[in-house]
């Protein structure tokens, strides 16, 4: 294991991250905690789940580049793995490491239903489409045994409040009773996550997320439950999986998918050494020409904050990507909308008058 100044060593197997670097705000090096131990869950170390004490459910943003003002987040941390993931550096504000820490030390809100129905209820909340989740996969490991995310949606049913859910876990499934519901009243649709159709790379790159096969699996499921489903090629990991756009649209339109979006890679804060480190290990021979074409997307740096240009890139390269994405997209059927989602019918199912109608 490779400690915040010490070298890498063999990567923990069932993890995305190679090392536990030492966050920005607090100088922790938790690399040679004592607790590392096999996980009885599965391949990898020992995974905690500590209790979110949060008062809130929903976090608001007024990002220019993201389609929605509110997101609903009953965990932080998460079990994938993603070793890509641009949420790593949030864990830590909590005085934890973006790398390990951020897939095996996992902050849950049992609350997270009885959150999400006080807001709902709260006489200043404008309808609107709510993100599941806009930082952490609302559908990972855990979820199986806990059931927030499916609680929180039996709450948006309740009030049918629009969600919007992006994930990379067939897990999304079990919940198709709930969606189909959701979707009746045009209030529902899914996204599945799908970075590559390799098995193998998928693997190394997103350790505990569902296969792409079982992903697409996902996506039929849904498509034939009516519940508006689609896919985003994400994140586009210039030079090692933009290659595989035009297969990875046909494969979800062959599965059922109706809609199609994508991200390239971004790397903010400490991952950008986290997803070098990764590089090196994995993919030696193709490290130096991943770099450089993330550089050629972003400006010279690994990592581009500025809103516009954050999401998709600018420059040579970034115009091939979205070429090429855009007529996959066309040739595989796609149109080149997203799907439709309505607050007319949402209602506070407290109030008997409004529910009589």
């Amino acid at each position: 294991m490779k400690s915040a100044q010490g070298s890498s060593a063999k990567p923990a197997t069932g993890r995305g991250a190679g090392s536990n670097p030492a966050n920005r705000f607090k100088p922790l090096d938790r690399s040679t905690a004592e607790d590392w131990l096999d996980d009885p869950q599965g391949p990898g170390q020992n995974t905690e789940f500590w209790q979110d004490v949060s008062k809130s459910i929903l976090s608001s943003n007024d990002s220019p580049d993201i389609p929605f003002n509110y997101s609903l987040n009953a965990y932080r941390g998460c079990e994938h793995g993603c070793v890509y993931c641009y949420a790593r550096p949030t864990h830590e504000y909590f005085e934890l490491s973006a790398g390990i820490d951020f897939e095996s030390r996992i902050l849950v809100k049992p609350n997270a239903p009885e959150l999400f129905r006080q807001a709902l209820s709260r006489k200043s909340w404008q309808p609107q489409t709510i993100a599941v989740s806009g930082v952490t996969d609302a559908y990972q490991p855990v979820e199986r045994k806990l059931g927030l995310t499916r609680a929180c949606l039996q709450v948006a049913l309740d009030f049918r409040n629009p969600v919007a859910i992006i994930t990379k876990n067939e897990l999304v499934t079990r919940d198709i009773d709930v969606l189909s519901q959701l979707a009746a009243f045009d209030c529902a649709a899914v996204y599945l996550s799908i970075t590559t159709l390799d098995a193998n790379l998928a693997r190394r790159l997103e350790p505990r997320a569902s296969t792409p096969e079982n992903r697409l699996h996902a996506v039929r499921a849904l498509n034939e439950a009516g519940v508006p489903v689609g896919v985003l090629a994400a994140p586009i990991i210039p030079g090692l999986t933009d290659h595989e756009i035009p297969a990875l649209l046909k494969a979800a339109k062959d599965a059922g998918a109706q809609f199609a979006g994508y991200q390239v890679l971004r790397l903010p804060h400490g991952l950008k050494d986290l997803f070098r480190e990764w590089l090196e290990t994995h993919v030696p021979t193709q490290a130096g020409k991943v770099l450089n074409r993330i550089r050629e997307v972003r400006g010279g740096e690994l990592n581009d904050t500025r809103f516009g240009a954050r999401m998709k890139g600018e420059g040579v390269y970034a115009e091939q990507i979205k070429q090429m994405f855009t007529l996959a997209r066309k040739q595989a059927g796609f149109s080149a909308g997203g799907p439709r989602l309505s607050i007319d019918h949402f209602r506070d199912p407290t109030d008997r008058q409004a529910t009589l109608f």
